[in-house]
């Protein structure tokens, strides 16, 4: 049997395992919502410690709080923003849509631990209480968003736009490597004219790049911090230039260029930032997914496929055909995009569903943009550097597939006319015989010599 300790809260007393620095009401969340498995994601709660943190030292600047009670919140919330006490916020994404009680869960941790450096003991609420210091001058309703907004631009800053840069600067190498290497270009995935690998892979970092610039193009409503509107947006209870002097100290702890919204209603009865941040996240997804499949397809094969392209081999790609190798990065790459656009549409509802003076869809939102935050930046970082780094060509089949192709006949449409190109090209498929014979030899529409200097595809590209 757990030894327990009983703990209280506005509603009455609660028993708390004796060894958890949590208090009352995180247990009854723990207890009222055994929804799934995915709890609150971590970056949340390390950003809520930041929260309280900064708020621990803007209330003593400002004399609310002593600084022996700041100093006590300080460090304890900096534990929790390392890592230490990761196990004591076991709670669910599926509680409270305002996050107040993984809010409360952190305040009773952060309560819990700066009393035991006190010379207190948990439980007592003193000499460090929850509501009265650690959560001083805030509210869930602003302390949360906040936390969002910081949860996310760190996860931005830190690992997708670094795997971003990673995915983009490999496709300019690979595309500088193979420019001089001409190819069937593909349209209605039938052939087309050529192109050179190098044009297709820059293509594939342009269009990453522009998702890129739209990620950039988000970060300053992100940089835009709901806290000070305490309850509804009004800021009751939180003293005078309480948000300057909080995105002055959060700005200092993270290195993001903060600054208080401008208007708080709006900040915490929505989440358009978030939205449109998730927006371009989406817009990665639906590149990346474009991408992985082009390169999967062109390296379909390796005999009875596309071939053009040889990718890494990874792994045994079958328990039962021997030597096979299959596309696994691309596979990833393209189930990760999946998710992230079925985010989307979770993070567009529960953005448009606020009601009143707060939205309610939080915990969805934040956890629903940290997840695709993370896979995306591992996914782009991981296809970077065992797909595309390693990527090769196989010169000899895309020479065989470029030699055969029809669609060579649109360079000699200029000189025949459209009609008869046309014909040269079925003939050729129906009798099959090349373009050079049907042109010259059967037609007689061209000689050889002009023929030769028109119907080269190296001029094309």
């Amino acid at each position: 049997m757990t030894e327990t300790r009983i703990e209280t809260d506005s509603l009455g007393e609660v028993e708390v395992a004796r060894d958890r620095l949590w208090g009352a009401q995180t247990q009854r969340s723990l207890e009222n919502f055994p929804i799934g498995e995915g709890t609150m994601p971590l970056a949340v709660v390390h950003a809520l410690a930041l929260v309280k943190l900064a708020a621990a030292r803007c209330n003593r600047d400002n004399g609310k709080l002593d600084a022996d009670r700041a100093s006590a919140i300080e460090r304890a919330a900096r534990e929790v923003v390392d890592g230490l006490w990761d196990g004591e916020f076991p709670l669910v994404v599926w509680q409270t849509g305002s996050g107040t009680q993984s809010n409360m869960n952190v305040n009773e941790v952060v309560a819990n631990r700066a009393s035991e450096i006190m010379g207190g003991t948990r439980g007592r609420k003193e000499p460090v209480h929850p509501n009265d210091h650690v959560n001083m001058s805030q509210s869930s309703n602003d302390a949360f968003p906040t936390a969002m907004h910081l949860a996310a631009a760190l996860a931005v800053r830190d690992l997708l736009q670094p795997a971003l840069h990673q995915l983009v600067t490999t496709l300019d190498e690979r595309a500088t490597a193979f420019a001089d290497v001409v190819k069937v270009g593909r349209t209605h995935l039938m052939d087309a004219t050529p192109v050179t690998m190098g044009q297709v892979l820059a293509g594939h970092a342009a269009q990453l790049r522009q998702a890129s610039a739209a990620l950039e193009g988000t970060l300053p409503r992100l940089a835009e911090l709901a806290i000070g509107a305490t309850a509804v947006g009004t800021g009751l209870n939180a003293p005078p230039n309480w948000d300057v002097a909080m995105c002055r100290e959060l700005a200092a702890l993270t290195g993001l260029a903060l600054t208080p919204v401008a208007n708080k209603h709006a900040a915490i009865a929505a989440h358009d930032a978030l939205v449109e941040l998730h927006g371009a996240l989406r817009l990665i997804a639906v590149a990346a997914m474009k991408i992985a499949n082009d390169f999967r397809w062109l390296a379909s094969g390796p005999r009875c496929g596309i071939g053009e392209l040889r990718l890494p081999a990874l792994e045994p790609g079958s328990s039962i055909m021997p030597g096979k190798v299959n596309p696994t990065q691309c596979e990833a790459l393209t189930m990760v995009a999946a998710r992230v656009l079925g985010n989307d549409t979770t993070v567009a509802l529960a953005g448009s569903s606020g009601n009143f003076e707060l939205n309610v869809y939080k915990p969805v939102i934040a956890a629903c943009v940290l997840e695709s935050i993370r896979l995306l930046g591992d996914a782009l970082a991981s296809f970077a550097e065992r797909c595309v780094h390693g990527v090769d060509v196989d010169r000899e089949r895309i020479a065989h597939h470029l030699e055969r192709s029809l669609m060579l006949v649109t360079a000699l449409a200029p000189e025949v006319g459209y009609d008869a190109a046309a014909e040269v090209a079925k003939r050729a498929l129906r009798e099959g015989k090349s373009l050079r014979h049907v042109a010259v030899d059967d037609m007689q529409l061209v000689d050889a010599t002009t023929f030769d200097e028109l119907v080269d595809a190296s001029k094309m590209v």
